[in-house]
């Protein structure tokens, strides 16, 4: 990989190491009003966020067409809201390996859903670090403790992390990574104040307590505008496909912090899969070339620069694809 994409790919690995870190913020969060803990989350880093933003943002907001408002809106309630709304559910009756799995199979989806919407093929070295990913993925946490509402919320989990990457593609290039987290920050606390009142009515919203409140601190400063511009600015210069692989770290991420708190330990199978996690990120970002084999040209003309026979002093090599 060249310079530009290996910053992208350690802004990606960095941001996802951040969400992985917020699940087991979230299980501190189980008693606080779902929606009012976003509501809160992305307030705040939306306003942190807007100063960062540049020069002419108002600008480019207000040239944003509709179809661009209602992808981002779509994207807040997808990626968002609906992201953590599920994941926050499914802890209640399930382990968060169970969301962590299958958030961890997010890159074999994107691998697919991404070429498709493109007309072309999938890549087959992107496929097949994809799939490595979401194996190591599994191994790391295993199989929790669930039930049908927790598995149905983290399927949900899924659709949203898939969604927050392949729904923020067309609006990425107009806004920039920092002003479309600041716009999509926005728009999901409107969403989830609505979400609020409609389920919770008055009860939405407390005032949070002391280990709450450190833990929607933490998701507002450090996952969201720490993350959320990692991850954007990353995904631009990576794509989308190869900077999902990068979900794969959410998992390990979560099982290296969850025995912090003391909801799980990081053994022996954390370890192997931590390690195909890694080796599926490295083959699918490009940072583990394909072997190349080499290929003996056609017969040329003898002419000056080559050997006797009319075959070129140097051979060259073509990818085996």
């Amino acid at each position: 990989m060249n310079a530009v994409t290996t910053r992208g790919a350690l802004l990606a690995a960095l941001a996802c190491v951040l969400v992985g870190g917020s699940f087991t913020a979230n299980s501190v969060l189980g008693d606080y009003p779902y929606a009012g803990g976003q509501f809160l989350r992305y307030a705040l880093a939306c306003l942190l966020l807007v100063p960062l933003a540049g020069r002419g943002s108002a600008a480019k907001l207000r040239s944003l067409p509709p179809r661009g408002w209602a992808r981002l809106a779509l994207l807040a309630a997808v990626g968002m809201v609906g992201f953590n709304l599920a994941v926050l559910a499914a802890e209640r009756t399930a382990e968060p390996a169970v969301p962590g799995v299958l958030v961890g199979c997010a890159p074999v989806v994107v691998a697919v859903l991404v070429p498709l919407q493109g007309g072309r093929r999938p890549r087959r070295a992107v496929l097949y670090g994809a799939s490595a990913v979401a194996v190591g993925a599994f191994a790391v946490q295993g199989w929790g403790r669930t039930d049908g509402a927790g598995l149905a919320f983290s399927l949900c989990a899924l659709v949203g992390e898939v969604g927050f990457a392949v729904l923020a593609v067309p609006v990425l290039r107009p806004l920039g990574p920092r002003l479309l987290s600041a716009a999509v920050c926005g728009v999901a606390a409107v969403e989830s104040a609505a979400v609020g009142l409609l389920l919770d009515g008055s009860a939405w919203l407390r005032r949070p307590d002391g280990v709450e409140a450190t833990a929607l601190l933490w998701q507002a400063v450090v996952v969201t505008v720490i993350g959320f511009v990692c991850w954007y600015t990353g995904m631009q210069r990576i794509g989308a496909e190869r900077a999902t692989l990068f979900s794969g770290l959410i998992p390990v991420a979560a099982a290296c912090t969850a025995p912090l708190v003391g909801t799980g330990s990081y053994g022996a199978a954390q370890a192997v899969g931590s390690a195909l996690v890694g080796a599926g990120v490295a083959l699918g970002s490009g940072a583990l070339r394909v072997p190349v084999r080499l290929r003996r040209p056609r017969a040329l003309p003898e002419r000056a620069g080559t050997s006797p026979g009319g075959e070129p002093d140097v051979l060259t090599g073509t990818p085996d694809r």
